[in-house]
């Protein structure tokens, strides 16, 4: 299947506006997540989808691919699905552009169970542990049947927390990780349809489809990603990215800069054209029929 991820990025956040451009170490927050998506392997192509030319102008400026849309639009979804109306691909992934530690495994894994659940929304969900996570409204919860499919989100904790006091129960309490796969004509219908009421009660784009009985199915990741929503988020985030990149920078004789590895979508597209490949750690390759 086709498979495009869009990142839908505005620069008036609530909590902390102009995040998209927000610095951490020397990149923007935009690019660290653009970045993180094109080296999933099961992703054809990349795109941001906005609404400022600020944001457009930094995307193309470190040779990524925009397009600007409507300022009108009630989430990202819709925004997304005004961004590929007129593309040809089956599977669409909305990839938050709060995200700038998402795995690109994770990404995989949600295209994945899409390609395996028919008709369903693909996303993923992550243990919690913390009492103080559960009662965090900046936090999604979700719960599912035994099949993995939702049963409901919220930002209020779900189930009910017992007692005051009371342990958590393990594999009970789960974080909704910001990622969606839709089937391309799931997601251009779902966006052609008025705001529900509890989807504007919570300001969750998912409860939508739920309400309209479209099946959202989720599967677990081990690896939580830095959600930016605050001032106190993008802290936190700088001082992860920081510590990976000094031990990648690091190795005998001191720091060295990080030899370029190319992406996994630019990969793809250098077989596709008759470009040259790559190899090990960014070497080149020629491929077949090349110079």
């Amino acid at each position: 299947m086709r498979t495009i991820a869009v990142i839908p990025s505005r620069y008036r956040s609530k909590r902390l506006p102009g995040k998209p451009l927000a610095e951490i170490h020397g990149k923007t927050m935009i690019q660290r997540v653009y970045e993180r998506v094109t080296r999933a392997s099961r992703i054809d192509e990349v795109l941001v989808a906005t609404d400022d030319d600020r944001i457009e102008d930094v995307v193309v400026g470190f040779g990524g691919k925009a397009v600007m849309t409507s300022s009108t639009h009630a989430c990202g979804s819709d925004r997304i699905a005004e961004a590929v109306r007129d593309l040809d691909f089956d599977l669409v992934v909305n990839v938050q552009g709060d995200l700038p530690l998402l795995s690109p495994a994770d990404i995989d894994a949600a295209v994945g169970l899409a390609e395996r659940s028919p008709g369903a929304i693909a996303t993923l969900k992550h243990r919690i542990s913390d009492r103080a996570m559960v009662l965090n409204p900046n936090v999604v919860k979700v719960t599912t049947d035994l099949r993995g499919f939702a049963l409901y989100f919220s930002r209020s904790p779900i189930p009910w927390l017992g007692p005051e006091g009371s342990p958590l129960p393990p594999d009970v309490y789960f974080k909704h990780i910001g990622l969606y796969v839709y089937p391309r004509e799931r997601l251009l219908s779902l966006s052609a349809l008025e705001p529900t009421a509890l989807e504007l009660q919570e300001g969750l784009e998912q409860l939508r489809a739920m309400a309209h009985g479209v099946p959202i199915r989720l599967e677990d990741t081990e690896e939580e990603p830095v959600t930016v929503d605050t001032e106190a988020d993008l802290e936190r985030a700088r001082e992860i990215i920081g510590e990976r990149e000094t031990l990648q920078t690091a190795g005998p004789g001191g720091p060295h800069p990080p030899r370029a590895e190319p992406s996994a979508v630019a990969q793809r597209q250098a077989r596709s054209d008759g470009r040259r490949g790559w190899g090990p750690r960014g070497t080149e390759l020629k491929t077949e029929g090349t110079n």
